[in-house]
């Protein structure tokens, strides 16, 4: 069961604002940023556009020298520059960023001066760490807002999270009691692994919002309340099961998927008047998790729509781009004539 499984604790370096520069994602990055400085800087410089190309090629070079060698420092010190307190890291980094400007401007003094023109060394050397000191500073300055702006969005998230789950709706637990009261009588030992099952539930419901759950963990708390649903709705409800081999160790926020299964039992199912399905499918494709949860809707007709407010699917959607750094996402749509809740996330994930 869901509940007894070993907490697992959150590995990730969440107290640095510095990301990995080893991924392909900030390396573009850097490479872009460094040709948009060399194109500022050359315009700055040059008194004709004609002699933009030579300009620019030039400080390209010089410049892409410096970030990339910058980012591959970088990448090699980031563990440990991760694991500093404070902004003592985010200090060293613009060192270091400042130490590759004053080797790379010394190789092109040495290597470049005679065919480009280049200035004397003191003054090539005193414009490059000024303009590094700058743009370093306001790279890493940006990299500190975003880091506290994720990190607040995150705690919202988790508020709203924690104030949602520990009041479960009421008609949920009256009905899962009564479901339980009449196997007591039929079926004690079907009772049983229901109430297993709803004290799985409750204690997901009431631990800590910030906690660090798995992907198999989430999956079996979901069984476990389509279980008790199952056991009230009886055949008005049909649950499809459809995944292949899946990354069961893969992180996830703690409840992510029951509150989507919820809502489809809520919404799709105790609405209609016929019987209804839900089909949850998982996939595992270029190191992404997919799984989407599909669930029969109420003929339009019948004029038992429930209305939502879309609370639990954004309050989710957030938590999990918190969760990934942007790198999940959480669509909503309609396929085939069913509700469809489509949720994607990286594994391995992706430092930023």
């Amino acid at each position: 069961m869901a509940g007894s499984r070993p907490q697992k604790t959150d590995v990730r370096s969440g107290d640095s604002f510095l990301p990995d520069f080893c991924t392909v994602r900030m390396v573009f990055a850097v490479v872009v940023t460094a040709q948009l400085l060399a194109v500022v800087l050359t315009l700055g410089a040059v008194d004709s556009l004609r002699a933009f190309p030579q300009e620019l090629s030039l400080r390209s070079l010089l410049i892409q020298w410096i970030a990339l060698s910058g980012a591959g420092l970088l990448c090699v010190t980031g563990p440990w520059l991760r694991r500093m307190r404070g902004s003592w890291g985010g200090f060293l980094a613009w060192l270091l960023l400042l130490l590759v400007t004053l080797v790379v401007c010394s190789i092109a003094q040495l290597f470049l001066a005679g065919g480009y023109n280049i200035p004397a060394f003191g003054d090539l050397v005193l414009k490059g760490l000024g303009i590094s000191a700058v743009v370093s500073a306001l790279i890493l300055r940006y990299l500190y807002i975003q880091h506290c702006w994720r990190q607040q969005m995150v705690a919202e998230s988790e508020a709203r999270f924690q104030a949602l789950q520990s009041r479960i709706r009421p008609h949920f637990l009256f009905n899962s009691m009564n479901t339980i009261a009449n196997l007591t009588r039929s079926d004690p030992v079907l009772a049983e692994e229901v109430v297993q099952d709803l004290s799985d539930l409750f204690r997901a419901s009431l631990s800590d919002a910030g906690r660090q759950s798995c992907l198999a963990d989430e999956l079996e708390l979901a069984r476990g309340y389509l279980r008790i649903e199952g056991q009230r709705l009886g055949s008005r409800l049909r649950v499809d099961w459809d995944l292949e081999p899946l990354p069961e160790e893969a992180p996830l926020p703690a409840l992510v998927l029951q509150p989507l299964l919820e809502n489809a039992v809520y919404h799709g199912i105790e609405p209609a008047s016929e019987p209804g399905s839900i089909s949850i499918v998982g996939r595992y494709r270029r190191r992404r998790v997919n799984l989407s949860i599909r669930n029969s809707l109420p003929h339009k007709t019948s004029g038992r729509h429930r209305n939502g407010n879309a609370m639990a699917l954004e309050n989710t959607r957030q938590r999990l781009q918190g969760f990934f750094d942007g790198q999940a996402s959480l669509t909503v749509g309609e396929v085939e004539g069913e509700h469809q809740v489509r949720v994607v996330f990286p594994y391995p994930q992706e430092e930023q």
